[in-house]
Protein backbone atom coordinates (compact mmCIF):
# COMPACT_ATOMS: atom_id res chain seq x y z
CA UNK A 1 0.00 0.00 0.00
CA UNK A 2 2.66 2.50 1.25
CA UNK A 3 4.83 1.14 -2.36
CA UNK A 4 1.56 2.41 -4.46
CA UNK A 5 1.11 6.01 -2.45
CA UNK A 6 4.78 6.30 -3.15
CA UNK A 7 4.62 5.88 -6.83
CA UNK A 8 1.28 8.01 -7.63
CA UNK A 9 3.08 11.02 -5.77
CA UNK A 10 6.47 10.42 -7.63
CA UNK A 11 4.10 10.16 -10.99
CA UNK A 12 2.35 13.74 -9.70
CA UNK A 13 5.73 15.32 -9.62
CA UNK A 14 7.04 14.29 -13.19
CA UNK A 15 3.50 15.64 -14.28
CA UNK A 16 4.54 19.07 -12.48
CA UNK A 17 7.58 19.13 -14.16
CA UNK A 18 6.28 19.15 -17.68
CA UNK A 19 3.75 21.41 -16.61
CA UNK A 20 7.20 24.07 -15.40
CA UNK A 21 8.67 23.40 -19.06
CA UNK A 22 5.70 23.94 -21.38
CA UNK A 23 5.14 28.05 -19.99
CA UNK A 24 9.05 28.82 -20.29
CA UNK A 25 9.16 27.36 -23.44
CA UNK A 26 6.72 29.33 -24.60
CA UNK A 27 7.87 32.53 -22.69
CA UNK A 28 11.22 31.99 -24.78
CA UNK A 29 9.16 31.45 -27.96
CA UNK A 30 7.14 34.87 -27.45
CA UNK A 31 10.66 36.80 -26.44
CA UNK A 32 12.65 35.27 -29.75
CA UNK A 33 9.57 36.53 -32.04
CA UNK A 34 9.01 40.19 -30.26
CA UNK A 35 12.72 40.72 -29.08
CA UNK A 36 15.95 38.88 -30.50
CA UNK A 37 14.43 38.59 -34.31
CA UNK A 38 13.33 42.16 -35.06
CA UNK A 39 16.73 43.16 -33.81
CA UNK A 40 19.09 40.77 -35.45
CA UNK A 41 16.97 42.15 -38.86
CA UNK A 42 17.51 45.79 -37.86
CA UNK A 43 21.59 44.97 -37.44
CA UNK A 44 21.06 43.42 -40.66
CA UNK A 45 19.93 46.37 -42.65
CA UNK A 46 22.17 48.52 -40.61
CA UNK A 47 25.00 46.56 -41.71
CA UNK A 48 24.06 46.28 -45.69
CA UNK A 49 23.34 50.41 -45.48
CA UNK A 50 27.18 50.88 -43.70
CA UNK A 51 28.51 48.55 -46.36
CA UNK A 52 26.49 50.44 -49.33
CA UNK A 53 27.84 54.06 -48.39
CA UNK A 54 29.95 55.55 -51.30
CA UNK A 55 31.22 59.30 -51.93
CA UNK A 56 28.31 61.78 -52.09
CA UNK A 57 25.93 60.53 -49.15
CA UNK A 58 25.08 62.30 -46.34
CA UNK A 59 24.69 60.96 -43.29
CA UNK A 60 24.16 61.46 -39.66
CA UNK A 61 26.65 60.26 -37.31
CA UNK A 62 25.94 58.49 -33.94
CA UNK A 63 26.76 61.46 -32.10
CA UNK A 64 24.67 63.42 -34.14
CA UNK A 65 26.74 65.03 -36.68
CA UNK A 66 25.55 65.57 -40.30
CA UNK A 67 27.66 66.22 -43.15
CA UNK A 68 28.53 64.69 -46.84
CA UNK A 69 30.96 61.73 -47.45
CA UNK A 70 34.01 63.14 -49.31
CA UNK A 71 36.32 59.99 -48.75
CA UNK A 72 36.64 56.18 -48.03
CA UNK A 73 39.41 54.35 -46.59
CA UNK A 74 38.20 50.72 -46.98
CA UNK A 75 41.96 49.45 -45.11
CA UNK A 76 41.25 51.74 -42.06
CA UNK A 77 37.18 51.49 -42.23
CA UNK A 78 36.87 55.10 -42.03
CA UNK A 79 35.14 57.77 -44.13
CA UNK A 80 36.16 61.32 -44.38
CA UNK A 81 33.10 63.43 -43.76
CA UNK A 82 32.84 67.50 -44.44
CA UNK A 83 30.89 69.07 -42.15
CA UNK A 84 30.68 72.61 -43.50
CA UNK A 85 32.97 74.30 -46.00
CA UNK A 86 36.24 72.77 -45.55
CA UNK A 87 35.82 71.35 -42.12
CA UNK A 88 36.41 67.33 -42.61
CA UNK A 89 36.37 64.82 -40.22
CA UNK A 90 37.66 61.22 -39.97
CA UNK A 91 35.40 58.95 -38.44
CA UNK A 92 34.38 55.20 -38.06
CA UNK A 93 32.27 53.49 -40.54
CA UNK A 94 30.20 52.11 -37.52
CA UNK A 95 29.27 55.27 -36.15
CA UNK A 96 27.68 56.01 -39.48
CA UNK A 97 24.03 55.98 -37.81
CA UNK A 98 22.02 56.76 -40.83
CA UNK A 99 21.48 58.52 -44.39
CA UNK A 100 19.95 61.71 -44.54
CA UNK A 101 17.71 61.76 -47.89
Amino acid sequence: MNLLLSIVLLQSEGGGMTGLIVPMVLIFAVMYFLIFRPQAKKQKTQKAMIKALQKGDKVVTSGGIYGTIVGIKESEKTLLIEIAEKVKIKISRSSVSGKVE
